[in-house]
């Protein structure tokens, strides 16, 4: 598990990437509304990312960044069915995949 103060660094960069791809998101009008529905519930359920790491509970926060990283799959999987997006939607969604999938990786 990671230290506490890395925690919460992590934490911070991933609402940052996940309000950016929102913002790139909502600014593209036409943006399928599936993908435009799993991005707006991650930018939702990261709001609960303070309350989650205060917590402290390890698997409380495993199970949290779990519940993430699969509404960013399905994020992603959206985005790639969708086709012929801007490259900025795609470069986003798939940043934003990617953090999720490491910070899974680094918390099992």
């Amino acid at each position: 598990m990671l230290q506490a103060s890395e925690m919460q660094q992590r934490f911070s960069h991933l609402q940052q990437t996940i309000s950016e791809t929102s913002r790139t998101c909502h600014a593209d009008t036409g943006i399928p509304q599936d993908l435009m529905n799993w991005v707006d519930e991650l930018d939702k359920e990261c709001k609960s990312a303070s309350k989650v790491v205060s917590s402290k509970d390890e698997d409380r926060i495993r199970q949290w960044v779990d519940d993430l990283e699969r509404i960013g799959d399905r994020a992603d999987r959206a985005c790639q069915q969708a086709g012929s997006l801007d490259a900025k939607v795609k470069d986003a969604v798939s940043s934003m995949h990617s953090e999720l999938a490491d910070l899974k990786r680094q918390l099992h």
